[in-house]
């Protein structure tokens, strides 16, 4: 007669697969998980990124080669946890204080912000184009997603007060993930010179922008992208120094009580443009926002250039003299 397995080896059997299960998808997402943090904060070459420099013939080049090979001054600054960095200053052609705080996105350096480097110079404005932490010739590993990098922004702030004098007005102006850093640094207690803000093509927060992705991107579903990303963001806490749900320039807004210029194109599929409105309704101060149509991902100027500068200049005569 054969013996009948008793309930409690069945169970036991049963708990062993499902820890074995349980160990072996949690091995797997700790492992996507940091392949995911490589990919999106590690310091790289991202294959996936474009927009690095303009080639000849296309718009906006003139613009580029203006800035890139204009005399410039080569400044530098530690920040606070240690990064060298390292930013590009032109001096406008008339003395003036007035300066604009020029920031470049996610993947690049600063010669992807060289024709708004230009735009700003012609208007009569001195230019600081910094490289990012972890980008160009500046320092650092690891990406900060705006929350790092809006921290920079505040001591580069601080180093053009200290060159141009109290009487400085800034004005600080950013793109895709510089539009972020933009938007968060006007939460982050600004001093007086900085007198307004533009933030062109960022996102509301960055969970949602690498949500965006691992859908656009890698296809995954739901359950598989809303569990990475939060091991993505437990990596960062304790490489780089900062969670993902830090880096959420929609809670700074809330904070903001200064001007504020939104652009983003009616196209963008890589920062949506459904992001333009959450940002716009989340500051508290005033507020204009500007979508082009049929633009793509920091494509405004490009497409409309024209239009761009007006808008642009129109904006910032209302607070600059």
């Amino acid at each position: 007669m054969m013996k009948r397995k008793q309930p409690w080896s069945r169970a036991r059997k049963i708990w062993t697969s499902l820890t074995a299960i349980s160990l072996v998808l949690a091995v797997l997402t700790a492992g996507f998980g940091y392949y995911f943090f490589t990919v999106a904060v590690v310091r790289s070459d991202k294959s996936f990124i474009t927009g690095r420099a303009i080639s000849k013939g296309k718009p906006l080049y003139v613009e580029q080669q203006a800035f890139l090979t204009a005399s410039k001054t080569t400044w530098h600054l530690t920040a606070q946890d240690g990064t060298k960095l390292v930013g590009n200053y032109w001096k406008a052609d008339k003395p003036t204080t007035k300066t604009v705080l020029v920031v470049h996105g996610f993947g690049v350096d600063h010669v992807a912000m060289a024709p708004y480097g230009t735009l700003f110079h012609k208007m009569g404005y001195n230019v600081l184009l910094p490289d990012n932490r972890a980008a160009g010739k500046s320092g650092g590993k690891y990406i900060g997603y705006g929350y790092l990098e809006a921290k920079d922004m505040r001591q580069w702030i601080q180093k053009i007060i200290k060159h141009n004098g109290q009487q400085s007005e800034i004005v600080v102006m950013g793109a895709s993930l510089g539009g972020a850093t933009t938007m968060t640094l006007s939460g982050m207690s600004t001093p007086t010179q900085v007198k307004a803000f533009i933030e062109d093509a960022g996102y509301s927060s960055t969970y949602a922008e690498l949500f965006h992705e691992a859908q656009d991107m890698y296809h995954l579903p739901y359950l598989v992208a809303w569990p990475l990303i939060h091991v993505v963001s437990i990596y960062a806490k304790i490489l780089a120094g900062y969670s993902i749900g830090q880096a959420t320039p929609t809670d700074y807004l809330a904070k903001n009580h200064k001007p504020m210029l939104f652009i983003h194109g009616g196209n963008d599929t890589f920062v949506p443009t459904a992001f333009l409105n959450q940002n716009y309704n989340a500051t508290k101060g005033i507020r204009e926002k500007y979508k082009v149509p049929g633009a793509a991902h920091v494509q405004s100027y490009a497409t409309n250039p024209t239009k761009y500068q007006a808008k642009v200049a129109k904006f910032l005569a209302k607070y600059f003299k």
